[in-house]
């Protein structure tokens, strides 16, 4: 019979057998989706609100299409992390954390270089329906990849002072971040296809 203690030990099951953590991050992600899912259909909706401002035809697909690679191949890099830490091997934890977070840091970049030849080719925030829309959704996703970085860099600085170790309590609280890094590249895919590689016509 488990006692106190244990049924109440990190990482605890639920009723479906799955750790109150994951189901907790499982969750979290689900109501993301929801938002997500809303600001990709206003887009949608607005894509054909450019007014007198620029519309799709100034996007860099080749340019994008660089950065999106890049943030896919940060999530095998957290999948390496992740095999890492369970195999005992912090040296190699803490070169592929670093590795993703630096991926995440590069695509973050990208997005900022984006916006700053959007505005300067005439499209701000608030020049058009469309504008306000593609920022609004594509800001949003770049919020998200921000806090994955700065959840990465606190993995990787814990690292060092004991605090994420080999045990199971430390494996699954970077299963978790690695849940949520690889549902930041999903909905990055999704937008991606959406905004950029669709055409217009096919959803106006």
């Amino acid at each position: 019979m488990a006692t106190d203690t244990e049924s109440a030990a990190p990482g605890a099951g639920t009723n479906f057998g799955v750790p109150n953590e994951k189901m907790g991050m499982w969750a979290f992600l689900g109501s993301e989706c929801l938002f997500f899912g809303a600001f990709i259909s206003v887009y949608v909706l607005y894509l054909g609100g450019t007014g007198d401002g620029p519309g799709p035809a100034i996007f860099d697909i080749p340019f994008t299409s660089v950065s999106t690679f890049v943030l896919l191949m940060s999530s095998l890099a957290m999948v390496m992390a992740l095999a890492a830490i369970q195999d005992g091997d912090m040296r190699r934890f803490r070169t592929w954390t670093l590795g993703t977070a630096l991926m995440g840091l590069t695509f973050l970049s990208g997005q900022v270089y984006e916006y700053t030849v959007f505005v300067e080719e005439g499209m701000g925030l608030t020049t058009s329906a469309f504008s306000t829309a593609f920022f609004v959704l594509t800001s949003f996703h770049g919020v998200h990849v921000s806090i994955g970085v700065l959840m990465l860099g606190a993995l990787w600085f814990m690292s060092f002072t004991g605090r994420i170790d080999t045990s199971q309590r430390s494996q699954t609280a970077v299963e978790n971040i690695g849940l949520y890094w690889h549902f930041v590249d999903i909905i990055w895919i999704l937008i991606f296809t959406v905004v950029y590689l669709i055409p217009v016509d096919l959803l106006t």
